[in-house]
């Protein structure tokens, strides 16, 4: 595609469409489906996202934070949203954006209870997050009775759901870790639901539980990654479409004399005459200083170009010796889940990194 930029994120909604649909085939007809498009939408742009999956009639959004959920909300978005980390002064964002906190602990609980009183609000939706395994936010099995106790002592909150988080559902050798998680957890809604006389909604999935569990899928399913592309596995993966594509362009080309070096520390020497080309994007952009000697690659007219030296903070080189090319032409750095799950393994790291650390000074052209 043509751009005005030098350097962009183009964003296909289309693929988007597609990972939500192959996702949603994967479920009953009445199961739920929440995306979670927490940090920018994985990297990509999250209103554009969001707008168009209210498009697809998605039942729920999820975000980290809430100031994201003001943001969404700001930009139009209706949908019910779910803030998975509410901080201890949300309770008013929470309040005056429609957002549904995730109370995680007994702080949390006295926090936005007390404020619901204050305020004189009753019935304001709360999700219960239970630890089944993570260890890293919720209650336990037996917090329960007091938990209820404490929801049930005022009207002020109304429990919306009840959800857990799986620790390795992409982990085939977890899987007895996995099912444990599931049963901790079926045991974990079945007493709350002798303890209240409403229904509300049972969720413990991410993209992998939800394609590698199906007897999991309860009320609803969380899915994150999977709608960019990613399903953990290669099976799933190649059911998907990639939805984020970087490209940049070539700024400078140079040649080096065996002995001279490239980037700060001669971070590479050249041990006979080298091609390098100089691209517009650096570690400022999320590029990681991990992707330096040789580690990762980007393309350029269609052949690998491997980083030269260490990555700077707006530029990073890379070796074109023995690729036909010009100050100007476009540089992939990756366009395909395959090249980016690569890349990840060579630098020691995964999709999710690689994918949120693009800067937001990143110009993010969509497609739709």
């Amino acid at each position: 595609m043509e751009s005005t930029h030098t350097t962009y994120l183009k964003i296909d909604l289309n693929a988007l469409v597609h990972n939500f649909n192959f996702i949603k085939s994967q479920l009953k007809n009445d199961t739920k489906i929440l995306a979670v498009i927490k940090a920018f939408a994985y990297g990509h742009e999250a209103n554009a996202i969001a707008k168009k999956l209210q498009e697809q009639n998605v039942d729920y959004f999820a975000v980290a934070y809430a100031q994201e959920g003001v943001k969404l909300r700001e930009s139009g978005i209706t949908t019910p949203i779910l803030v998975l980390h509410p901080q201890r002064n949300d309770a008013k964002s929470c309040v005056e954006y429609k957002l549904e906190p995730n109370i995680y602990s007994f702080t949390m609980l006295e926090i936005f209870r007390n404020y619901m009183i204050g305020n004189q609000i009753e019935n304001f939706p709360i999700h219960l997050k239970f630890n089944t395994g993570l260890n890293r936010l919720g209650f336990k099995y037996a917090d329960i009775d007091d938990l209820i106790n404490q929801v049930k002592s005022s009207k002020a909150l109304k429990i919306k759901s009840v959800f857990s988080h799986l620790v390795a559902s992409e982990d085939h050798s977890e899987r007895a870790f996995t099912l444990g998680q599931i049963s901790q957890y079926e045991k974990i809604v079945s007493k709350i639901e002798k303890h209240i006389d409403y229904k509300f909604i049972k969720h413990i999935t991410n993209t992998s539980g939800t394609l590698n569990y199906p007897e999991a899928h309860f009320d609803m399913i969380r899915t994150g990654i999977g709608l960019y592309g990613y399903g953990n596995e290669d099976k799933w993966t190649q059911q998907l479409k990639n939805v984020g594509s970087l490209y940049t362009t070539i700024t400078q080309i140079h040649t080096l004399q065996k002995g001279e070096s490239v980037g700060y520390n001669r971070g590479y020497v050249a041990k006979k005459e080298t091609k390098t080309a100089t691209i517009p994007l650096g570690h400022a952009d999320g590029l990681p200083r991990t992707w330096g000697k040789g580690k990762s690659f980007v393309s350029v007219n269609g052949k690998k170009a491997h980083v030269l030296g260490n990555v700077c903070m707006d530029m990073t080189m890379v070796d074109v010796t023995n690729i036909e090319c010009n100050e100007g032409d476009q540089v992939i750095v990756f366009d395909s889940q395959k090249t980016v799950e690569e890349i990840a393994v060579n630098v020691g790291t995964i999709s999710y990194e690689l994918l949120t650390a693009i800067s937001q000074r990143v110009v993010r052209i969509v497609v739709d």
